[in-house]
């Protein structure tokens, strides 16, 4: 198989892992390659783009580094997380169970989809987010004002320190610390969560991603669009953003974990 190696550059015994790990799956007879930045940091020439066609990105390093490598790629790449981070939702695979689990790999391996979300603004795509989009403004103690629109009709209307919209894959990230639902990921919508809403009455909604959802800012205070972590975005004082199901989804390999078996250890590591 063509395989690409993604680390976390900021960690040294990552690298060391990434490229005794690319050795060793070479000798085992797959194409072996190395993302830009991950090569410059092995003292090794990128030889390959994101637009080099592959069969499997195999990602060492926490949810950060798995979101930025999803965000990079525009034609999406079967994707296998190794944890090197400290919880690592994303990532199903320890770094003693990587080799055998690769070797044990063949064409036409199981892949689990994870739905990602759209974001748009006056009919200009702004980004893609698989686990959340998080509206809040950078001046501290104060709040925004949000009108949440579901197939044209006012939904709510509430003031918070932001919002975050989640996809389910994004339930045991940002939005479970904010008080939102553990969601499977099979369950395709929208995860809304207000943050430090004013009123108690403001609560987490999931909301199908058959309907339109709509939401809008209406607000003295201007606010950012923070898209995965990785991206920020502008949006003024008043606006409204489009949210829709990406057109591509995500793609993980099935490494065979139950998702509650595993969400259960991991909280239980923390």
């Amino acid at each position: 198989m063509k395989i690409v190696l993604v680390s976390r550059i900021d960690d040294a015994k990552a690298l060391a892992f990434t490229r005794d790990l690319g050795e060793a799956l070479g000798k085992d007879d797959h194409k072996i390659s190395y993302e830009p930045a991950t090569a410059m940091a092995l003292g090794m020439p990128a030889l390959w783009s994101w637009d080099t066609p592959s069969d499997l990105a195999v990602v060492v390093g926490g949810d950060g580094t798995i979101l930025h490598t999803v965000q990079k790629m525009e034609k999406q790449v079967p994707v296998l997380g190794i944890n090197w981070g400290e919880v690592g939702f994303l990532a199903d695979l320890e770094p003693g169970e990587a080799r055998e689990f690769i070797r044990s790999l063949r064409p036409g391996f199981a892949i689990e989809p994870r739905m990602r979300i759209s974001l748009s603004k006056d009919e200009e795509v702004l980004g893609q987010a698989l686990n959340e989009a998080l509206i809040v403004t950078g001046r501290p103690a104060k709040m925004l004002r949000f009108v949440v629109v579901v197939d044209g009709i006012p939904a709510e209307r509430f003031r918070a320190d932001g919002l975050l919209i989640s996809t389910p894959t994004g339930s045991t990230a940002y939005a479970m610390s904010a008080g939102g639902p553990i969601i499977d990921p099979r369950i395709e919508g929208f995860l809304l969560v207000p943050l430090a809403p004013y009123m108690l009455s403001s609560r987490p909604h999931l909301i199908s991603n058959e309907r339109s959802l709509e939401v809008r800012l209406e607000s003295a205070k201007p606010a950012t669009l923070v898209i995965d972590g990785q991206k920020s975005i502008e949006l003024g004082t008043e606006g409204s953003i489009m949210v829709t199901r990406a057109a591509r989804p995500a793609l993980f390999v099935d490494a065979r974990k139950n998702f509650f078996r595993k969400v259960d250890h991991k909280l239980r590591r923390l």
